[in-house]
């Protein structure tokens, strides 16, 4: 049995573990209402503009030259998978679902000849990727989440992505995150961002009508193509960064909270054992006491 000065060390680390953990359970929440606005409002923003550019395929479907970002390089052989995680652990399964996702895509694609390649988003995916699949890995960024989410970040991630398909390097691209649900629920997906597929959901307000909307564009729908594929990349791009920090947030503050439950649990039931221990050690005292008071 631990003696008490043992017990009241225990019972102190503890009490400074909970103070901590409660702490950054607040932190957490306040980030969280902050990165869940942004996750929310800029749903809207990426699935109009993946319909807009579904309408705009749509009239030039069947004609050559298509853009590589909406067409794809004509094959499926080298898959690129962008894996979103945090920088920072501490929030429970959170990064865990991800890497369980990315690596069960990667077996599946192996299985069927594929060539897999690597661009881990956050500290988290490129310490894990890099101790079994450091030779699938072409690059990684790092230093993203943890803060405001800035623009330029998916823009920079996008132009990589597209600089890798001109290049002829890849011709699926795939992004693995973690889709915000609410505080203490993140779905891990799987969004396909080359070549761009439609969404069901996006789908359904254009198949929900019986009428063909007839547009003039201007200028022509190549064009307009080619201007809008690349910036709808860096949103979709920036759109999961956004549901990635909000989940990594919501994640974080439900781990800290139900870590100052345990902490506040194993502190009572030390005190109970450091309350018995000491009763047990006084009750001890005094029969040696009076034993001995008997002896003389």
């Amino acid at each position: 049995m631990a003696s008490l000065k043992e017990l009241r060390a225990r019972i102190g680390s503890i009490k400074s573990t909970r103070k901590i953990t409660s702490a950054m359970k607040m932190v957490a929440a306040a980030k969280l209402r902050r990165a869940q606005a942004s996750a929310e409002a800029a749903r809207p923003y990426a699935a109009a503009m993946r319909r807009m550019l579904g309408e705009l395929a749509a009239a030039t479907k069947g004609e050559d030259g298509a853009p590589r970002l909406l067409a794809g390089t004509g094959q499926d052989k080298v898959h690129l998978l962008v894996p979103l995680t945090s920088d920072r652990g501490l929030c429970g399964g959170f990064n865990s679902n991800v890497h369980r996702l990315t690596v069960q895509t990667i077996r599946r694609l192996q299985s069927e000849g594929k060539t897999v390649k690597l661009l881990p988003v956050g500290r988290r995916a490129f310490n894990f990727f890099s101790r079994d699949y450091a030779d699938l890995i072409i690059d990684k960024v790092v230093g993203v989440s943890g803060k405001e989410v800035p623009f330029s970040a998916a823009s920079n991630l996008g132009e990589k992505i597209n600089a890798l398909l001109e290049a002829g390097e890849i011709d699926v691209c795939t992004l693995v995150f973690n889709k915000f649900k609410n505080a203490m629920t993140q779905v891990p997906t799987c969004q396909q961002l080359v070549p761009m597929v439609m969404d069901e959901a996006d789908e359904k307000p254009a198949a929900a009508s019986n009428d063909v909307a007839l547009y003039e564009f201007e200028p022509d729908e190549g064009t307009l193509l080619e201007m809008l594929l690349p910036r709808n990349l860096q949103v979709q791009i920036y759109a999961s960064l956004l549901e990635t920090a909000a989940g990594e947030n919501g994640a974080r503050m439900t781990a800290m909270d139900n870590a100052t439950r345990n902490a506040g649990r194993s502190i009572d039931s030390l005190s109970q054992v450091y309350n018995r221990t000491r009763q047990t050690n006084i009750t001890n005292e005094l029969i040696e006491i009076i034993s001995g008071a008997q002896a003389v």
